[in-house]
């Protein structure tokens, strides 16, 4: 082949990829495109707080009779972050008795407090977050008769120390992807804006969970939903939440699983543990105001 038949040949080979450019660059992006959809979503409830001491009206009592039999799904099984030593929860009497049945419904018994009060544990001395967690990890085992295996700070208040002394005593932070924003609400307690903050929350998840980045685990995405089990307005409005949740997934084109909410323990357990936080980094979002409050301490 002499040069002129070789310069032939090497235009007419740049011509052909030239024109095959288009079709390779469409193959390409096919190719970076989710080949699967993503499983279907599942709400993990959690409670804070509680048990409530109460003798009236017990708030705890009315949603675990809610979580027991309702017209969506019976026997709903959900993890109470508990304050073993608050006399308005744990270290009552009734508190007491009210852990036991929780524990003894199938409900995982989680970590919260175990001061006399709601303390935040980031204003607590190492020795004193330590002495803390130690008692109400041994006031759990009374119960449970196993160690705690999951914590939720006071507040959603956290640092590199407090995640580190939880993980010291093999405890496992859980946050939350949706909050009802419940906390203790003395006065006016009532929301007219339950739907809209369930709806705006799970659709600030619904990018991540379409592109696949949200974790999975038995078929399904683990959705962390929260409320407060000392609220009466909660207690009273539990099924209504439960539809609610439903109605936002459904609207919102995020399906559900066959059985929307946890049933059994174990498998509960397992979605927890997967959307625990290992690190302060990534920061997580917290809900309501409190990224805001934290940036300020």
């Amino acid at each position: 082949m002499n040069y002129s038949q070789y310069r032939r040949c090497l235009i007419l080979l740049i011509g052909l990829v030239g024109l095959c450019m288009p079709f390779m660059s469409y193959a390409a992006l096919l190719q970076s495109l989710p080949t699967t959809t993503p499983a279907p979503i599942r709400f993990l409830l959690t409670f804070d707080d509680g048990p409530s001491a109460s003798e009236y009206d017990n708030p705890s009592e009315k949603i675990l009779h809610v979580l027991k039999t309702n017209p969506l799904q019976s026997d709903i099984k959900a993890i109470f972050f508990t304050q073993t030593q608050a006399k308005g929860a744990g270290g009552s009497e009734h508190g007491r008795k009210l852990l036991q049945r929780m524990h003894e419904s199938g409900h995982e018994l989680a970590f919260h407090t175990a001061t006399p009060g709601h303390t935040n544990h980031r204003f607590l001395s190492e020795q004193e977050l330590r002495s803390s967690l130690k008692q109400g990890i041994a006031d759990l085992i009374d119960v449970r008769g196993s160690s705690p295996q999951l914590v939720r700070p006071p507040f959603w208040s956290y640092d590199e120390k407090t995640l580190a002394i939880y993980h010291e005593n093999n405890l496992q932070m859980l946050l939350t992807d949706l909050s009802a924003n419940d906390g203790v609400i003395y006065i006016f307690n009532f929301s007219f804006t339950k739907r809209k903050n369930m709806r705006k929350m799970l659709l600030a998840l619904r990018s991540r969970w379409q592109a696949g980045e949200l974790p999975g685990v038995d078929g399904a995405t683990p959705i962390v939903v929260t409320f407060h089990d000392i609220n009466r307005y909660t207690a009273s409005h539990m099924e209504e939440y439960l539809e609610i949740l439903l109605d936002v997934a459904k609207e919102l084109e995020m399906p559900t699983t066959a059985l929307p909410f946890y049933d059994k323990h174990d498998d509960m357990l397992r979605a927890a543990l997967l959307k625990t936080t290992k690190d302060i980094n990534p920061q997580q979002e917290l809900p309501g105001i409190w990224n805001w409050l934290w940036s300020w301490f």
